[in-house]
């Protein structure tokens, strides 16, 4: 109760929501800039139950924006340096990590234990996937995307709202996302979709479901734009 006392004096949550963070089982997709925001939030409210998926390690040129990694952890699984970092964090936390390739042969395993997933991945083939992933299992996904002083979130509930293969149907999967990333406006990203994680969790709020939020950190400009499912979509039409 004192550690989540100021969760509970909330009106929205309360010892009931509390005990639905408690009971919550997130998959997280992505240990690095966007997944540092989404796990430290999750972990310090009280997501009961995390799933970490990443098959990458710990470099050097990480750390100027994934900070629940540590010098010392350099050369180290991003999933046992984050699920070291949620201990830390918050010891009460059920954490199993998932150090793989996520794909079309092994997800169905991995997914099945969980309410939603949340989309910190770094590639468009990535992501992607997710979208795919997530239209199939008919389950939640919390999508973010960030480059340099750009960022975009939306809430994807598949065959309600539009996916992201109605929103970019001729995306090329095999187009590298610029690698140019600043702290600030990946941890404004995570933050959002942290947020979109508890409202979903707690059923409250109006969720970025059929809106896309988009941010310009250099102009400080932020919109939020209505989208509609594409009739056409090929994946989820």
């Amino acid at each position: 109760m004192e550690r989540y006392q100021r969760n509970i004096a909330i009106k929205e949550l309360g010892a009931k929501g509390q005990k639905k963070l408690l009971d919550s089982k997130v998959l997280i997709c992505g240990c690095g800039g966007l997944g540092s925001g989404v796990i430290s939030c999750l972990a310090s409210a009280g997501a009961g139950h995390i799933g970490l998926v990443d098959n990458d390690f710990v470099e050097l040129s990480n750390l100027n924006r994934q900070f629940i990694h540590k010098t010392d952890n350099i050369g180290k699984l991003k999933v046992l340096s984050a699920q070291d970092r949620i201990h830390e964090i918050n010891p009460d936390v059920n954490v199993k990590v998932y150090p793989v390739l996520l794909d079309n042969e092994n997800y169905a395993e991995i997914v099945k234990d969980y309410d939603f997933i949340i989309d910190c991945f770094d590639s468009y083939k990535s992501k992607f996937l997710l979208n795919e992933i997530a239209v199939k299992t008919n389950m939640p996904l919390i999508h973010g995307g960030v480059t340099e002083f750009y960022g975009q979130a939306t809430v994807i509930v598949p065959h309600k709202t539009p996916c992201l293969n109605c929103l970019f149907p001729e995306a090329d999967l095999d187009e590298k996302i610029p690698q140019g990333n600043i702290s600030p406006v990946v941890n404004l990203i995570a933050s959002i979709q942290a947020a979109e994680a508890l409202k979903l969790i707690l059923d409250v709020g109006n969720r970025l479901e059929g809106q896309l939020l988009t941010v310009d950190a250099l102009n400080m400009n932020f919109k939020r734009l209505h989208i509609t499912r594409s009739t056409t979509c090929s994946l989820c039409a």
